[in-house]
């Protein structure tokens, strides 16, 4: 299912039989951003640096697809393909991303993309082709229901902001205020990590490298900032947040113990709003949640509705969906075993690991 062009302000029509599909190469860069810059139905995980980070990250391949008509670019679509002996063998739009799926100004351009996507999958003989999207696309196709998204508009002014959070949650940055927190921007990743490699440890799940998070920093810039919520001098949460447009995107965030006796985390998620708010961001994307998880209750907490996502799969190799994901219990026993670890083994084996789990 395609949105109709008075819906996503498409282009005029295109014929299909006039439209190229190929792969991105170096110099196609910024238009490919240009592109995914005009088209309101973009997300942060369009952008053309995506390939780059997999690559030079993790050592993924990829291959970013842009449909082509008379010198124009109509259509693209990032994928990404991670292959596991443990997790399996996916192409996917994109992996360790909230949103992807196939961006389009037009019918003819979507299902060229489409086709082009399906026809890699099967010449690479993955077991799946994953797309995730906002909105559906192939109503036919297998779709995880698992995971929804929290996004909400923010008001002009400051005070609306914290006048629409709930009263318990506002009491909660209210604490954290009192308790005489600060926040700032850091310059790097010294902070950040060591608080994140603890946190997801103590989670039971593997730690990404910090080499993932440098490259995300010198690939996207300004548009990918770390936040830390001090208490006295002495860090208690930060987060890695995204940038595009006018929405800012919280996702990488962690906290020490100390965070949840001073409401830590509640402030640095204030904080990081309240300066959107200053920088003229409209749009606060609290990311996405596993149904009736933590996080999920965290985020209804502050007032956000929960939006499905739409995950699809065209299934190659595979006769199911995957599963990997914490939930599954077939996982139950390696996450207790993982909590266990001591922090220098499971930082040292951890990137291993989540280099696969996309």
């Amino acid at each position: 299912m395609y949105p109709s062009p008075e819906e996503q302000g498409a282009s005029p029509q295109v014929d299909a039989s006039s439209l190229q599909v190929r792969s991105l190469t170096a110099v196609d860069h910024a238009r490919w951003d240009a592109f995914v810059e005009q088209r309101p139905e973009a997300t942060f995980f369009h952008r053309a640096g995506w390939a780059t980070v997999m690559q030079r990250a993790f050592g993924h391949a990829v291959h970013f697809l842009l449909a082509e008509a008379d010198g124009a670019i109509r259509g693209v679509l990032p994928l990404v393909h991670v292959r596991s002996r443990l997790f399996g063998d996916s192409l996917a739009s994109i992996p360790f991303g909230v949103y992807g799926g196939i961006l389009a100004d037009s019918p003819a351009a979507f299902a060229a993309l489409d086709r082009a996507a399906c026809a890699l999958a099967e010449e690479l003989r993955v077991d799946y082709l994953e797309y995730r999207n906002l909105e559906p696309r192939h109503p036919e196709w297998p779709t995880k229901d698992l995971y929804v998204t929290f996004r909400k508009a923010l008001a002009p002014e400051v005070e609306a902001n914290m006048n629409a959070i709930p009263r318990k949650q506002r009491r909660m940055v209210r604490k954290g205020i009192k308790a005489g927190l600060t926040s700032t921007f850091d310059p790097d990743l010294e902070r950040f990590y060591p608080i994140f490699a603890a946190n997801v440890r103590r989670l039971g799940t593997p730690v990404f490298s910090r080499r993932y998070f440098e490259t995300l920093r010198e690939v996207f810039g300004d548009d990918c900032r770390v936040l830390t919520a001090m208490h006295g001098d002495q860090p208690v949460a930060s987060v890695v947040t995204f940038y595009f447009r006018d929405e800012v995107l919280p996702y990488y965030g962690a906290g020490t113990p100390e965070a949840r006796q001073v409401a830590g985390y509640d402030f640095l998620y204030w904080e990081l709003m309240r300066r959107a708010c200053e920088d003229g961001c409209r749009v606060f994307d609290f990311g996405r949640s596993k149904l009736d998880t933590g996080s999920y209750s965290f985020k209804k907490n502050w007032g956000f509705e929960p939006q499905p996502l739409y995950y699809e799969y065209h299934l190659v190799r595979a006769d199911a969906m995957p599963n990997v994901n914490p939930l599954n219990p077939k996982y139950r026993y390696f996450i207790a075993a993982w909590k266990r670890l001591p922090l220098p083994v499971a930082n040292w084996l951890g990137p291993r690991l989540s280099r696969s789990l996309g």
